[in-house]
């Protein structure tokens, strides 16, 4: 196994049990117990917890942002921007649901500085899907309503993908997921 894989096999471990225990429960002698290491060994792959959560959490919201970005980018109407939105919410999740939990769950153990700047490149994703729906409202595509409730029910309706990704009894097809939630998302939003 070369060291990129132990790397890999490493973080694995360690995004698992942070999953299962929870970021504060999880220390690091607990993460030398689950790999039969000594806890010296730990500081071998990271050089802490926090620094291991600020990675993850920079990185997966990297990735959100960009899909996003490309998504605003393009021509497509509002609907089709939406479509596109909930898409790659969906692939990432469903590629990456230990990060996504890290996402949903244990951001507020970021510290200081970086919470702060989380928090508002995690604003600054939702302002980006609320343009595409206030854009689909002015459009006329979508249903005069409330922006910021549409967005943040849309938001909350994705949020929860990553637990369905780590305990479904069957393989999730994410292509499967995408028309069900569009379906679902779409029933409210689109105007008749």
């Amino acid at each position: 196994m070369n060291k990129s894989s132990k790397k890999e096999r490493f973080l694995e471990v360690v995004l698992k049990l942070i999953h299962k225990k929870g970021f504060k429960a999880t220390t690091m002698r607990d993460i030398a117990q689950e790999l039969n290491f000594e806890v010296a060994n730990v500081y071998n792959y990271i050089d802490s917890k926090q620094s291991l959560l600020e990675e993850y959490l920079f990185d997966i919201q990297d990735e959100f942002h960009t899909a996003i970005d490309h998504v605003l980018a393009s021509t497509h109407t509002a609907d089709k921007k939406l479509q596109q939105a909930i898409s790659s919410y969906i692939q990432i999740t469903t590629k990456r649901p230990y990060e996504q939990a890290l996402l949903v769950n244990e951001w507020r153990n970021l510290k200081e500085p970086r919470l702060q700047e989380f928090v508002e490149r995690r604003r600054g994703y939702e302002r980006k899907l609320q343009a595409i729906v206030e854009a689909g409202v002015k459009q006329g595509q979508f249903r005069a309503l409330d922006i910021e409730m549409a967005t943040q029910t849309i938001l909350a309706t994705l949020r929860w993908l990553y637990n369905k990704c780590l305990h479904s009894e069957s393989i999730v097809n994410p292509i499967e997921i995408e028309k069900q939630l569009i379906e679902f998302i779409f029933v409210g939003i689109i105007k008749n």
